[in-house]
């Protein structure tokens, strides 16, 4: 069949480029292949031909860039790409991958009329199986999602299932989700209609070319250096699959892409004595750990298994992907679920067991975005087995962030800059993908937890907050307590108990909250990334407030909350900036900003010996002293007054906290809370924490861990970057208009984007939600990415959530859009539509009544008032 589709697109030989990929074709000698003159430059170059590379070629080449190169070591669309499964879902958990999948869906239903080759696309739909109530819940909160995304879907019954395919036996299912618009596919075939279509564009493409490294000067690509010779280019695209990993070593500059391969299985069937329709639904039984489609007539069934084999972790092996050894005792345990579910395949001839390779990322998402070591350089790698189902909505993403200088989406999830050189580690990618491969049919319910590749990063606090019951979470490699288990507790039920209901964890964190806001706590926040930014003269205040959406020109000592804004006013980076000195600052992010804050610093500071930028997260331990009492801790320890008069909010001042000297103390906790956040010399760390603990104990304090910072926080109306905040999101639309300095006249990255906004108004508005007519005890509990209902029209979804201990209630934050029904145009979100609303939260299908309120709350939390007595009216908007 490839070798024919191959026939069929050389037909589409009408301009160079395609005549120069023809020229290389699969029957071409070495020694022809060998004289092929590629050109000496381009703008683009782009490795991979297969349905990434294809796919970012054809959406450059259709956003009106042609001066492209599409270089594939093998032949095109051999690779991974070659033994697809061909299925195309859009049930994913995440809004960004829902939105790739349709995309995706919708270009390859019309792919063939545009190009005239087949591709191979059915509507088919697609069955999700639920064989627990939990799983079925799960597939409640995807079909809530899928609706509002606009993609249809519906929950049904096991009979249901039996009228949709008989030869399924169903007497083991709860329910079950359809999702009608799904399809099948032909893989390879769609990388040869985008090649196709691409080239009648433009962009020219060699096979059997490899890349050997790519050529960088001063961070910047220059060119690629082949087995052909060099081609100078501007960017560089890597889309080099399971190879990407080591692409990305051999630079001159080293890229790291996190990602290693695992063997993946299907079996291949002869037709069934009645062949399966060509319409046939796909099946996925998550539960049973395997999928389902028709095959000519009969089944295609692979899966991911528990015990997945890894590869290739020594290096690059061969250039086109072949079928690897069959291992029918390895895929014996998916066998023997497909067989229950289908009985009537215990007498069907299987023609083959397919062994291929996959890749799979550290987080099962999908890498994309510029490298933050080496501008021009961009990568669209690790799909995690879902490289069809992404590949449209990821080209067009990549295509739009390299044509633009950003995608029109929130795509942080995926960007490449989530991770740091620490997770490229071989052994660590190793261990860590055989945990990803079952995470992906495993049940995930809220606040799971990676066990591989753990204790990588940990504060020196470590083993003595280990041994007091802290139970960890990781975030961006860096150990974090979530919660602190007393010794009363059962810990192996705890640690065991999942749920989308109230966790076990509940009266834990209940008493963390409770100590937060009558006596003190202590939170080990190391991991938040800390930049120091220093010069020998103005540098350092003349590039910040440039860089920073606020006024940063303020007295030594004073803390500002700021933002980091792109061009269209949205954030890169929400933090604190402390000013240490007249020339020196120092910067507070969230942990998973490392990466990413470093590179947007570095690519727009001048290149000044006078001025210095450097990371010292590993620096400081954190501590943040939250609660009535820590002023007396503090004032205790260090022999100075810590009252407001002495030391007003957002102030910082270097103090002894004990023996250590050269504490920086802030007054601010990122909760709203009185209390401190102390940063100390990691040689101090042991000493001043024992002496805070020590001194502490007269005045009621307890350790607490993030599960209760995160109650505190999302309670006060704090929005987190990376949760609620995004680069698509801008202060204006958080009612943080008094963190910019609009009115001041200094210019500053986005400034014109938030006085433009300003005039024409805003078109989202962030959010706070009070469930009414919730049952905490019995109902299902909102966590994030619940669709919001305003008078019955969908209006948005939730960022994050959190149950109150103050105020007995789930809330809820998120933005509300004001979708026309006349127009397809949004139109301008007022408090006056805020306001005037009725909402709903949709919680895996059930709505629940909220109250909605806009930032700043001002008078929920004045005096402590039970349940039944809050007056939700009284909260205050702007």
């Amino acid at each position: 069949m490839f070798y024919r589709l191959l026939s069929i697109a050389r037909r589409r030989r009408t301009s160079p480029g395609w005549q120069n990929w023809s020229l290389a074709r699969s029957n071409t000698s070495t020694a022809e292949a060998h004289s092929i003159t590629l050109p000496a430059q381009a703008q683009v170059v782009i490795c991979g031909g297969g349905i990434m590379g294809t796919s970012v070629a054809y959406h450059l080449s259709k956003m009106g860039w042609t001066d492209i190169v599409l270089l594939e070591q093998g032949r095109l669309a051999a690779g991974s790409t070659r033994f697809c499964a061909g299925i195309l879902s859009t049930a994913r958990q995440l809004t960004i991958e829902q939105k790739m999948a349709d995309y995706s869906n919708r270009l390859y239903h019309q792919l063939e009329q545009e190009t005239g080759i087949q591709t191979g696309y059915i509507r088919t739909g697609s069955i999700f199986l639920a064989q627990t109530q939990d799983r079925l819940i799960s597939l409640k909160r995807i079909n809530s999602s899928l609706n509002v995304t606009g993609i249809p879907s519906e929950i049904i019954s096991p009979k249901k299932v039996a009228e949709l395919y008989p030869l399924l036996n169903v007497h083991d299912l709860v329910g079950a989700m359809h999702v009608p618009e799904d399809a099948v596919v032909s893989s390879a075939d769609v990388a040869l209609a985008l090649a196709s279509a691409a080239s009648q564009n433009g962009v020219q493409i060699y096979d059997r070319t490899t890349i050997l490294h790519i050529m960088v000067k001063k961070g910047q690509v220059t060119g690629v250096e082949t087995d052909k010779g060099q081609i100078e280019c501007q960017y560089f695209v890597n889309c080099a699959g399971q190879w990407a990993y080591e692409l990305g070593l051999s630079n001159e500059e080293p890229v790291s892409i996190p990602l290693h391969a695992c063997e993946h299985f299907y079996l291949l069937t002869r037709p069934l004595e009645t062949p399966l329709q060509s319409n046939t639904p796909t099946i996925v039984d998550a539960d049973g750990r395997i999928y389902i489609r028709n095959w000519q007539g009969g089944i295609l069934s692979g899966g991911f298994e528990k015990n997945p084999k890894p590869i290739f972790t020594e290096g690059k092996n061969q250039l086109e992907i072949q079928n690897l050894q069959e291992d029918w005792d390895h895929f014996e345990p998916l066998l023997s679920s497909l067989l229950r579910r289908m009985p009537e395949l215990e007498t069907l001839e299987i023609m083959k067991l397919v062994n291929c390779p996959e890749t799979f990322t550290p987080d099962m998402r999908c890498i994309m975005g510029e490298s933050p070591v080496v501008q021009g350089y961009f990568v669209l790698a690790g799909m995690n087995s879902a490289g069809l189902s992404f590949g449209g909505g990821a080209g067009k993403y990549l295509a739009e962030w390299m044509v633009h200088g950003y995608p029109s989406e929130n795509v942080w999830d995926l960007d490449l800059k989530r991770f740091g050189a620490l997770q490229s580690s071989r052994t660590f990618l190793r261990h860590r993908v055989m945990e990803v491969m079952p995470l992906i049919y495993d049940l995930k319910v809220p606040r799971w937890d990676f066990q591989t590749g753990r204790q990588l990063r940990t504060s020196p606090l470590y083993d003595r907050l280990d041994a007091q019951g802290a139970r960890w979470m990781e975030k961006h490699g860096f150990e974090r307590p979530k919660y602190f288990v007393p010794p009363d507790k059962d810990l192996l039920a705890l640690e065991q108990s999942k749920t989308f209901y109230k966790p076990d964890w509940f009266d834990i964190v209940e008493a963390e909250v409770k100590c937060c806001k009558e006596a003190v706590c202590v939170i080990d926040m190391s991991s938040f990334t800390k930049f120091e930014i220093t010069s020998t003269g103005d540098q350092a205040l003349e590039i910040l407030q440039y860089l920073f959406s606020n006024d940063l020109d303020v007295p030594v000592g004073h803390i500002v909350h700021t933002g980091m804004l792109n061009e269209g006013g949205g954030y890169e980076n929400d933090c604190s900036i402390a000013r240490l000195s007249k020339r020196s600052f120092f910067m507070i992010s969230p942990t998973d900003q490392q990466v990413h804050c470093w590179a947007w610093l570095k690519k727009h500071m001048p290149k000044d010996n006078n001025l210095l930028l450097e990371d010292v997260t590993w620096k400081y331990t954190a501590l943040n002293l939250i609660g009535p009492r820590a002023v007396d801790v503090l004032s205790e320890l260090s022999y100075a007054p810590m009252t407001p008069d002495h030391f007003p909010t957002l102030f910082c001042k270097e103090m002894s906290v004990g023996y250590a000297n050269g504490i920086r103390v802030m007054s601010m906790t990122h909760t709203g809370e009185p209390g401190f956040m102390l940063y100390i010399p990691i040689e101090y760390a042991l000493h001043v924490y024992n002496e805070v603990m020590n001194v502490g104990q007269k005045y009621g304090i307890r350790n607490a861990g993030y599960y209760a910072l995160r109650s505190l926080r999302i309670e006060k109306f704090f929005a987190f970057w990376g949760q609620d905040l995004n680069t698509l999101t801008t202060p204006l639309e958080c009612g943080r208009e008094s963190w910019v300095k609009l009115e001041k006249g200094m210019d500053f990255i986005g400034r014109e984007a938030l006085l433009q906004q300003k005039q024409n108004g805003v078109y989202k508005r962030f959010t706070m939600f009070i469930l009414d007519d919730h049952d905490t005890d019995l109902d299902l509990w909102p966590w994030w990415g619940e669709p919001i209902f305003r008078n019955g029209q969908y209006v948005g979804k939730t960022t994050s959530s959190a149950y109150s201990y103050t105020l007995e209630r789930h809330v809820c934050l998120g933005f509300v859009h004001n979708f026309s029904e006349d127009s397809v145009e949004e139109e301008v979100v007022t408090t006056d539509f805020i306001n005037r609303g009725e909402y709903e939260i949709d919680i895996a299908g059930h709505r629940f009544q909220a109250k909605a309120k806009l930032y700043p709350v001002t008078s929920l939390f004045a005096h402590k008032r039970r349940k039944d007595d809050v007056e939700l009216s009284d909260l205050q908007g702007k």
